[in-house]
């Protein structure tokens, strides 16, 4: 089973599907029995009774406007987790103001399935670049890695010149993080005439990843594979040595459904993703992750039987994801209520040269002097990221409703 991180991997389609769903029903009973709430969300629902697909496909979806909306009511976390006083050893924060709980746990994200894909093995040392604070996203790979047997270099985010050097001492095999900062990484390393050559493996995620940057880095030595996780629910999907498609973890069921809605999509279609987590902490059944993708046909031919989607395809609700952080059309909003010089305004984002751009375009009447500066930290403030500003006559954008323009392409 080297090959394999377990046998799990490689069970039969019937095999998994059976023991998926003994373990759903599990969870449907602990659920209700000890989150506040699904015992309201599943009153209704008979656990036992939800033994394939189509019983769960009538289960109500989860959706993060509702959690939010809880969350306000019954803070910290608005009766979804279960746990016991005690327990909790960290709070996270997700876009749209969700936090999550974390209990602990050797590799409670379930992200080791995704480094051993990538050819991560016990001793390596692992260069970790997503942040550690406000998301998991640093703690997910961090933890994963030392479960692993993996010595982790803490770096985080920024600080360009300090990670190559770092880099050139430690001689890391590894690198977690987006891989447009490791692009930047290389770049900045090759002007400070920097040894960074010890890196071999990518474990990257946090953005869309283009065939001309994949083989940019391989290029440079190092092989890279995707990681689809989200700060809810942990691992998602992960890419393997067959660079086709992104195969489901083992431990959580993946539905597509139309957005909006919870009802199935047809076999190849695009739609929303669905996950049902078997965490018993905190417990998500049906989560709505907001999401497109859809599901690929046959299996991988690394030999994993799991199914496999596309790959993260945008988002169902305009919410965009740029240099590793999502926007949502709610904060273009709050821009645009802050400054009465603006009309109308839509965010419009692309990719140039393997870099995340983002351009706000505002029908204005007339401005004063300054006012491109203050709109500038404003853009920063609310988003968290660099904007560029483009000023538009009235009426000048298209009447079609969308806050946010995701016109990035990827080869």
């Amino acid at each position: 089973m080297a090959h394999y991180f377990d046998a799990l991997e490689t069970r039969s389609p019937e095999q998994r599907e059976i023991e998926q769903f003994e373990l759903l029903v599990v969870q449907l009973q602990h659920a209700k029995e000890h989150s506040v709430a699904y015992s309201a969300l599943l009153s209704e629902v008979e656990p036992a009774a939800v033994t394939d697909r189509a019983a769960l496909a009538r289960l109500p979806v989860t959706r993060k406007s509702d959690m939010a909306l809880r969350q306000a009511k019954t803070p910290p976390f608005g009766g979804f987790a279960t746990l016991n006083e005690g327990d909790l050893q960290h709070v996270f924060a997700s876009p749209g103001g969700i936090f999550e709980p974390d209990a602990g746990g050797a590799d409670d994200w379930n992200m080791g399935r995704a480094l051993h894909a990538v050819g991560v093995r016990p001793g390596d040392l692992v260069h970790n670049t997503f942040s550690y604070h406000f998301t998991p996203a640093g703690l997910m790979l961090d933890r994963a890695a030392r479960a692993f047997g993996c010595a982790v270099f803490p770096a985080g985010v920024g600080q360009t010149e300090l990670q190559v050097l770092a880099m050139a001492h430690l001689r890391p095999r590894v690198y977690c993080g987006t891989p447009s900062f490791l692009k930047i990484i290389l770049d900045k390393a090759q002007e400070m005439e920097a040894d960074v050559s010890s890196l071999e493996l990518g474990t990257v995620g946090g953005e869309a990843l283009s065939g001309s940057l994949r083989g940019e880095l391989a290029d440079r030595g190092v092989s890279v594979l995707q990681v689809y996780a989200t700060a809810d629910v942990g691992l998602i999907a992960y890419e393997s040595s067959a660079q086709e498609g992104m195969i489901i973890e083992e431990s959580i069921i993946v539905e597509i459904v139309r957005p909006g809605t919870g009802d199935l999509v047809a076999e190849g279609e695009v739609g929303e993703v669905l996950v049902t987590t078997f965490d018993p902490h905190y417990p998500l059944i049906r989560f709505a992750t907001g999401d497109l993708s859809t599901f690929m046909t046959g299996q991988s031919p690394c030999g994993r039987t799991n199914r496999r989607v596309l790959g993260w395809m945008g988002r169902a609700d305009q919410t965009a994801k740029v240099r590793g952080m999502f926007v949502h059309p709610s904060q273009v909003a709050e821009m645009i209520a802050r400054h009465s010089e603006i009309l109308r305004a839509r965010l419009v984002i692309d990719n140039q040269n393997n870099a995340d751009t983002m351009v706000l375009r505002c029908e204005v009447g007339a401005v004063g002097e300054g006012f491109a500066d203050t709109l500038s930290r404003t853009i920063r403030e609310i988003c968290k990221l660099r904007g560029e500003i483009e000023w538009l006559p009235e009426g000048a954008l298209p009447n079609d409703g969308k806050v946010i323009d995701d016109q990035r392409t990827y080869d």
